[in-house]
């Protein structure tokens, strides 16, 4: 009965909203996704799959790599909601004769798979993609369900608390819960969770791999990464308050916003390079203006500032310096990326006012590295091709 009215009120809003979505669709951010989420478009399976794996965006899609890998000849259908996820595994998978590729349609319009998910046998949701009608559709064909990688933000637990009725009943739809932390699972149980256990971040067994041999400087790298609004001014003072012969390399997050930094810099009276036209480190400031190539960065990186944790942001992926055993510096602001920060030995979290100092004393932080533990993902797979007990 919940169910039943759950839906009926989305379908009422889905109706109310078309006309607005409609005319979303025009803007190219959500040409594609808004289509074939809302209206249906491009929905047909072209095979029944045996597995359903579902991810959000593009790092999600990134960290289920090695996963998928582990199923070489099984009909997968993997879904996204975002035209970034959409994009990256399209790519990845075009080649593939087993792994299809779609967004996900929106709850009211899940029927329309039903009758090719006679053959599900687990379906695997990432992260906090909570999808009432995703998990029941499964269950309904007689699929495990699984939800892997889970996290709840300190930021953004509070909101869940208040609606912890109806994720109680979500969460009883799911046979399967890992949390990336110890500390994710406590704040799980409380909205209901019964079962679950910790299985780090998948991005951890997905190390980062480099497209391009960069050069390095001749001295002293400090990479600013995925930065926001405000940061690049932040990280350019505290660069040039150093007045030493290190250079400095500007990776905003968006890059969208390239245009924007670059406006930045011209205001302050500077003359920096543009990777866009060759990397030449004529001069101590680059701005790198470019997609896909930060891994490539992190490799000859001596210092890492991470972005995304200067402003109440949530913090960005750790690891893919840590890899590289850059030195790390980042805000304090790490709510969305805490189970992955606990995965990094030697980092350095800090204040803004404390960046110029932290830079200027760099010398005393250690590289970053990765703790790997002992957790196998062969693991996981056992259990998601693993028949249902139900079957």
């Amino acid at each position: 009965m919940f169910y039943r009215f759950y839906i009926a009120l989305l379908a009422l809003v889905h109706l109310l909203v078309l006309p607005v979505l409609a005319f979303l669709r025009f803007k190219s951010k959500y040409r594609h996704s808004l289509g074939a989420r809302f209206f249906a478009r491009g929905y047909k399976l072209t095979f029944k799959p045996m597995l359903w794996f579902h991810a959000c965006s593009f790092g999600e899609v990134k960290s289920l790599e090695p996963l998928l890998a582990l199923f070489p000849n099984t009909p997968i259908l993997l879904t996204t909601t975002t035209q970034t996820g959409y994009t990256l595994a399209r790519n990845t998978y075009a080649h593939s004769a087993y792994i299809q590729v779609r967004y996900l349609l929106f709850e009211t319009l899940l029927w329309l798979w039903r009758k090719d998910l006679d053959q599900l046998q687990s379906l695997v949701v990432t992260e906090a993609e909570l999808w009432l009608g995703v998990f029941v559709l499964a269950k309904q064909v007689g699929a495990q369900t699984f939800l892997i990688n889970a996290r709840i933000s300190r930021r953004s637990y509070p909101r869940y608390h208040r609606f912890r009725v109806f994720y109680a009943y979500l969460f009883a739809q799911v046979d399967h819960i890992y949390a990336q932390s110890t500390q994710d699972l406590g704040k799980l149980r409380s909205l209901g969770v019964r079962t679950g256990a910790i299985f780090p971040n998948l991005k951890l067994f997905n190390p980062p791999k480099r497209t391009h041999h960069y050069p390095k400087p001749p001295k002293t790298l400090i990479l600013a990464a995925s930065t926001h609004p405000g940061e690049e001014a932040l990280i350019l003072e505290a660069f040039l308050a150093l007045q030493s012969d290190a250079f400095l390399g500007l990776v905003p997050r968006h890059p969208e916003r390239f245009g924007e930094v670059k406006k930045m810099l011209i205001q302050k009276g500077l003359i920096f390079d543009l990777f866009s036209e060759g990397l030449t480190w004529h001069h101590q400031v680059t701005l790198i203006d470019a997609l896909g190539v930060l891994n490539d960065f992190y490799a000859i990186a001596d210092i890492v500032i991470l972005g995304g944790a200067f402003a109440p942001i949530g913090g960005h992926n750790p690891l893919e310096p840590a890899f590289f055993g850059a030195k790390l510096i980042s805000g304090k602001h790490i709510f969305n990326q805490e189970a992955l920060f606990s995965c990094v030995r030697n980092f350095i979290l800090v204040e803004p006012p404390q960046l110029t100092q932290t830079l200027a004393q760099a010398q005393k932080i250690l590289p970053s590295s990765i703790e790997y533990g002992n957790h196998r993902l062969e693991t996981l797979a056992h259990m998601i091709c693993r028949k249902p007990t139900n079957s």
